[in-house]
């Protein structure tokens, strides 16, 4: 049977229910592998992580989860997706741009990438973690980019934390309070709009800026 991905999206609290009561223990290996995909297979950016994690930690609060096991175990899962897409992308950087008479894939583009994250990769590293889609390509820019390893290292585990964190334990001491519970629907769709707004208002000023500097 063909499951709808906006009503999964809007009714996770339903579908996380079924699957922890028909895989019990193993539903963490499943949040796992759901998260690990999101955030290191850059063809899986469609996956919803942040009512994911909200919605976990709401089920974690009733009994069904054991909350500091759940978030470990989801850290561990975008820290292992960050590692393997940087890789992909530090592996597939140099063969892709290596033409130099390449119109989108030149070495000179490359050569940018890597300037922009030695100036600002921390910063995006983090941050990207909080926006759908981006955290997805991130790490793979930062890869392709040949950030320092050491460096992606700290400021994934940094990001991993911050986000795993906030949205499980978010979930975890306000999901079950009635309001929030009798209108989860919503709340969700409230999420969705909030981590996207913040790419809405970039792509924005990246599509105003040059009639601005123009005038």
């Amino acid at each position: 049977m063909s499951v709808n991905i906006l009503d999964m999206v809007l009714h996770l609290d339903k579908y996380l229910l079924v699957l922890t009561q028909n895989y019990g223990i193993w539903i963490y290996l499943i949040l796992f592998l759901i998260i690990f995909c999101e955030t290191g297979l850059v063809v899986a950016p469609f996956l919803p992580g942040d009512s994911m994690l909200f919605v976990a930690g709401t089920m974690a609060a009733t009994g069904s989860m054991n909350v500091e096991l759940l978030g470990a175990v989801l850290v561990l899962a975008a820290f292992c997706g960050d590692n393997t897409n940087y890789w992909i992308g530090r592996y597939l950087g140099p063969k892709v741009f290596s033409h130099e008479k390449s119109r989108f894939f030149n070495h000179e583009h490359l050569e940018r990438t890597h300037a922009f994250y030695e100036r600002h990769g921390g910063k995006t590293v983090i941050f990207s973690r909080f926006l759908p889609v981006i955290r997805t390509f991130a790490p793979f820019v930062a890869g392709l980019g040949s950030m320092s390893y050491r460096k992606f290292l700290l400021f994934s585990l940094t990001g991993g934390i911050s986000w795993i964190g906030s949205f499980v334990y978010l979930g975890y001491y306000f999901g079950n309070l009635p309001f929030i519970r009798d209108n989860l629907s919503i709340f969700m769709v409230g999420i969705i709009v909030m981590t996207l707004l913040p790419g809405g208002i970039g792509i924005l000023r990246q599509k105003f800026r040059p009639s601005r500097q123009s005038s």
